[in-house]
């Protein structure tokens, strides 16, 4: 058989463009995962997925929803782009997922509720449903922010609390129970949209905390870098419930450790997307908690941290 030196040019081009279009399909093939949370929730799952062998743009598609109110069009998005699963960070978001879908595995990640009495699942052990993924729910966490924070300023007697009053009752109810002991009153100002934080700090200063905690709620999260700059400008002493807090300015952070969660996180999407079912997969709490302060920033409102503090952080920012 003679080949010709049209068919040898025409088959090198065949050769040539097929990888590529194979590669095209495998994408289009590859499991789709929606994300609806924050920009590092985003960012620190999908570097976490590449430790578990899934890779964007290879056998993986991401698909990140960050806007706030994005939840409301879940059902749109899944419309046109149906996922393999669900990542929703909040309550609001993980409530808004199950209103849309039963079918889809939901992946969430709330510090807020009771995943049982707030009806995201039914048991810890045995979810049921699409629903599974990391809760918190440890109101008690509040009343450690207030003893990290007296061994910093042991005169405290007046807090203010930066919180979603919609999602947050619990934490501020075990809030108002421990500084109800220790004599500190509480001066809460409510946070609903991070474009309201400028002037939820404003209220709250005007009555003259000596410090400020911050509750857990998505909202917060969101605003930690702008609520760090104007504590700082303040020099008022404040902790979080978010690892990232004092990276970004604060002073304090007890609570869950974030890489480590997000793992956490990681292991129930590739669990789900190797045929896991949700609903089988028992709820988890954060796997480790951890306490980080910063001392420039420390140096900076003008305190100087208990040596016996920094010794027990498990990070310190200098």
């Amino acid at each position: 058989m003679m080949v010709s030196r049209r068919d040898v040019v025409r088959w090198t081009a065949l050769s040539l463009v097929a990888p590529g279009r194979a590669i095209a399909q495998s994408v289009a093939r590859a499991p789709r995962v929606s994300i609806y949370s924050a920009p590092a929730v985003k960012d620190a799952l999908v570097a976490a997925l590449v430790e578990r062998g899934w890779v964007e743009g290879s056998n993986i598609v991401f698909e990140w929803h960050g806007a706030e109110g994005s939840e409301a069009r879940i059902g749109e998005h899944l419309a046109v782009t149906p996922a393999d699963v669900l990542v929703a960070g909040g309550p609001h978001r993980i409530r808004a997922a199950m209103g849309v879908t039963t079918a889809t595995p939901i992946i969430g990640v709330d510090l807020e509720s009771d995943p049982v009495a707030g009806g995201f699942v039914k048991t810890l052990a045995r979810p049921g449903g699409n629903v599974t993924g990391i809760w918190m729910d440890l109101p008690e966490l509040a009343g450690k922010q207030i003893q990290f924070l007296r061994e910093v300023l042991p005169s405290l007697k007046r807090l203010g609390v930066v919180w979603d009053d919609q999602i947050g009752r619990p934490q501020y109810t075990e809030l108002e129970a421990v500084s109800r002991i220790a004599s500190i009153s509480l001066q809460p100002a409510a946070l609903r949209l991070t474009t309201e934080i400028d002037s939820v700090m404003k209220r709250l200063l005007i009555s003259r905390p000596q410090a400020i905690v911050l509750l857990t709620a998505p909202v917060v999260f969101a605003s930690l870098h702008r609520i760090a700059e104007l504590a700082l400008q303040s020099r008022l002493p404040s902790i979080s419930p978010f690892s990232p807090y004092p990276s970004s300015g604060g002073l304090m952070a007890y609570g869950p450790d974030f890489p480590a969660m997000w793992r956490q996180l990681a292991s129930y999407v590739d669990r789900v997307l190797r045929g896991a079912r949700a609903g089988d997969l028992p709820v988890e709490r954060p796997s480790k908690f951890s306490l980080i302060v910063n001392l420039k920033t420390a140096k900076d409102i003008g305190i100087v941290l208990p040596q016996s503090l920094v010794l027990r952080a498990d990070e310190v920012i200098r």
